[in-house]
């Protein structure tokens, strides 16, 4: 049987389900880079580099294993620029096939253009589920079915006992399951106290990736963010090594400082694999089972290694149920009515708000920022101002290098916007100045005091968070999560509850000039 195995730039794992029955005699891999999948989303000039030589790269390792590949550049006057048109086009130039494998698309609007293209007729496409993730879609389904909640903690054990991971026998490791309590330390205030963080691994780009790179500047040059300097892994033995140095030199303080924010240092003691995992260079239990490892051989605390462990095995498997468990549709949830447009400082970094102003900083600059500046400053301020969920949702979809929708789309409008009314959250993770302050040294010389609720200078995150509350207590009112924070403001003064009200209004008409 003659085969056309479509590869997806997500996709980049040789052991991809599509390829595993098909031997490199009988089958013809096609990848395709198009505009229809490079323009979608505002991606950031570094997403785009990064998936096309990562992709360029694949082919190679492909063609060395055997396989026959038709490989499409961006610039290719040939590239009818959508990857239905470029699989026609395969059979028209390269066929006949007698089918079209492909590993389930990652994302609701791919998987929904190729499923046209196979009702057409035009394209016998037949579906081969994706196995790289942990708990399969039927997993997940089988999982949520009768809950009433959908809570990632009991998905997270479930997941522990299925992978043995961190377990002596039926018990966890440590004798709980979560350690998140010994994960909440602040970037300390003075520098004398903060501990030294290792550089970042990064790859020199070889000649395929400045070919990349040279290819984004002349075919997006409107492209959002920094493109050069360009340090990123585009093969797996390259991610692999990414990984070897997290676990090896940022793993053991990973967990104490994972929720902390440093004002210009980007990376602190985060992995930065996402990007890898997502695009397939690296294996999720592999992962695992490194860090697990490090714990057995005395190199790393529990703390951190569980903590590592849950972001990946636990969140990142979890975010990926919850999007295919409500699409479609999860994109177009909005519970508390949030409408306003995004500022213009979430592209230009053009604030006064320190915090802001940095997380935008090393989005422009690398495509990344860490999950609570994610969380906790864009993500709050967007939930604290009433920002359009699918606004929001866009601009994270576009400007973060490890940004999908099945993986982007549950973060925000979930976990950061509280938009789906509580499907993934119990809770809105909405916080005033205070919490920024406390895990950050952001606040020290910023043009806005964390103390302070009222008046020019007060943080607008202070005045903001207490509007947030009024403007939905009688839909988040009866949250018992919210209990003792809604009878905070129940004693707020009359007068001061009026004068914040004031501020807030002040500040939400016009949010680009703070």
């Amino acid at each position: 049987m003659r085969r056309l195995v479509l590869v997806l730039g997500d996709q980049l794992s040789l052991s991809l389900a599509s390829l595993k029955d098909c031997p490199p005699s009988a089958c013809t891999v096609l990848m395709a880079e198009v505009r229809e999948e490079a323009g979608y989303a505002p991606h950031h000039a570094k997403k785009l580099a990064l998936i096309f030589s990562a992709m360029r790269h694949h082919a190679g390792e492909l063609r060395d294993a055997g396989y026959a590949v038709r490989y499409v550049t961006l610039d290719d006057p040939a590239n009818r620029q959508s990857l239905a048109s470029e699989l026609e086009r395969a059979f028209e130039e390269t066929g006949p096939f007698e089918e079209v494998v492909l590993t389930r698309p990652g994302e609701w609007r791919v998987q929904a253009a190729l499923d046209a293209l196979r009702e057409s007729g035009a394209v016998p496409l037949t579906w081969v589920e994706d196995d790289r993730f942990l708990a399969s879609r039927d997993d997940f389904a089988r999982w949520a079915k009768g809950r009433k909640q959908l809570r990632m903690e009991y998905f997270y054990r479930e997941m522990r006992r299925k992978t043995e991971l961190l377990m002596e026998g039926d018990a966890p490791v440590g004798g709980q399951w979560n350690f998140d309590a010994d994960n909440r330390q602040g970037w300390p205030k003075k520098p004398a106290d903060r501990p030294v963080v290792p550089a970042p691994y990064g790859i020199t780009p070889d000649a395929t990736t400045e070919a990349v790179l040279a290819l984004v500047e002349a075919q997006c040059p409107d492209a959002f963010g920094v493109l050069r300097p360009f340090a990123y892994a585009v093969t797996a033995e390259d991610a692999e090594r990414v990984l070897a140095h997290f676990i090896t030199t940022r793993l053991p303080q990973f967990g104490a400082y994972q929720d902390a924010m440093a004002t210009g240092d980007s990376w602190l003691f985060h992995s930065h694999i996402a990007l890898y995992l997502n695009i397939g260079l690296l294996d999720p239990l592999a992962c695992c089972r490194a860090a697990e490892a490090a714990y057995h051989a005395g190199s790393a605390p529990l703390n951190a290694v569980e903590g590592f462990i849950r972001q990946i095995l636990g969140w990142r498997e979890f975010v990926r149920g919850i999007y295919w468990h409500f699409m479609p549709g999860y994109d177009q949830v909005n519970a508390l009515g949030a409408n306003r447009p995004l500022p213009a400082f979430y592209w230009t970094g053009n604030t006064q708000m320190t915090c802001v102003r940095e997380a935008v900083r090393s989005t422009r600059e690398d495509g990344y920022a860490h999950h609570i500046q994610r969380l906790m400053v864009t993500g709050n301020f967007a939930l604290l101002a009433g920002l359009s969920p699918q606004a929001v949702a866009d601009w994270y979809l576009g400007v973060y290098v490890d940004a999908f929708e099945w993986v982007e789309l549950p973060n925000v409008v979930g976990m950061a916007l509280f938009a789906d009314g509580g499907q993934l959250a119990s809770k809105p993770y909405a916080a005033s100045g205070k919490y920024i302050d406390r895990m950050s040294d952001y606040c020290k010389g910023c043009a806005y005091s964390p103390k302070d609720t009222l008046g020019p200078k007060a943080c607008p995150f202070n005045a903001l968070y207490w509007d947030f509350l009024e403007r939905h207590e009688a839909t988040l009112g009866g949250n018992p999560r919210l209990g003792m924070i809604y009878k905070t403001l129940g004693r707020m003064d009359p007068e001061k509850r009026a004068a914040t009200r004031a501020r807030a209004t002040a500040l939400l008409a016009d949010l680009d000039a703070l």
